[in-house]
């Protein structure tokens, strides 16, 4: 974690600022610490540069920290005895949340904006997840394969938002591209930040310019003006962390990539 020595030179109870440090807009207190250098952590919050992949190898570096009992593996099954349920087999490339289908959501070190979000994903029969773009914005994962009427909650749904009306209502996806449980699936997500002015007011709302199911259209140009059930923050930014819901079911992801627009 990168950090600087800062030596202060100020005295009594003022705050004082190092150049680096006044830049970074982080600040500090002198109170009693004259003539002393003190180590101060200035890690920013990194924002999204290009593109990252997340799922790597048998780390999860492109997460924060705690992780719960998310666990790498080579490859999983349903398992023939419970169709609620994966077998897995060791090793490394894909993730999976853990064997009781329920631990920590996962939050992206990186922050986005407008982006481009690819990730694949695996579910036995009956559960659920989601991916939040910006951890407030969530695109539904759900076992509905063979659902013939649909609602925001089956699998590609936009979400509901938890605030009261005018909040946004949640959006069904247009077809079922659902596949059967245990068979890999895929998203592909090009997803608006909402806008602000100088002064922190929103001018523009969240925006999901497109969502592909399987390569399928499920919407195109839906304005998602609140952040939707579940989401990790109520107010709303010009950056967040991506979130990959974890406490909801067995899931297991791979691929997945975010690209800045």
């Amino acid at each position: 974690m990168p950090s600087l020595l800062v030596p202060i030179t100020g005295g009594g109870h003022g705050s004082v600022s190092h150049p680096e440090v006044k830049k970074r807009g982080e600040q500090f207190t002198a109170r009693h610490l004259r003539g002393i250098a003190t180590e101060i952590d200035v890690t920013p919050i990194p924002a999204l540069s290009e593109t990252i992949t997340l799922f790597t190898g048998p780390e999860l570096s492109g997460f924060k920290k705690p992780f719960g009992t998310w666990q790498s593996a080579q490859s999983l099954t349903l398992d023939p005895a419970n169709a609620k349920a994966f077998q897995l087999t060791p090793g490394t490339g894909i993730f999976v949340n853990s064997a009781a289908g329920k631990t920590n959501d996962l939050f992206s070190l990186a922050e986005h904006g407008d982006c481009e979000l690819h990730v694949e994903f695996c579910v036995p029969q009956g559960s659920n997840s989601g991916v939040y773009l910006m951890g407030r914005y969530e695109v539904q994962i759900l076992d509905s394969f063979g659902k013939k009427e649909l609602k925001f909650s089956d699998c590609g749904g936009l979400y509901q938002s938890h605030l009261p009306a005018p909040a946004f209502t949640g959006k069904p996806p247009a077809v079922n591209a659902s596949k059967a449980p245990g068979e890999w699936q895929s998203f592909d997500i090009t997803f608006r930040a909402p806008r602000f002015d100088a002064g922190g007011t929103k001018t523009e709302n969240a925006r999901f310019i497109k969502v592909l199911h399987n390569g399928q259209l499920l919407h195109e140009n839906v304005e998602v003006n609140a952040p939707t059930r579940s989401a990790a923050f109520n107010d709303e930014k010009p950056l967040g962390p991506l979130k990959i819901q974890g406490d909801h079911g067995p899931v297991a992801f791979r691929n997945l990539t975010l690209k800045k627009l």
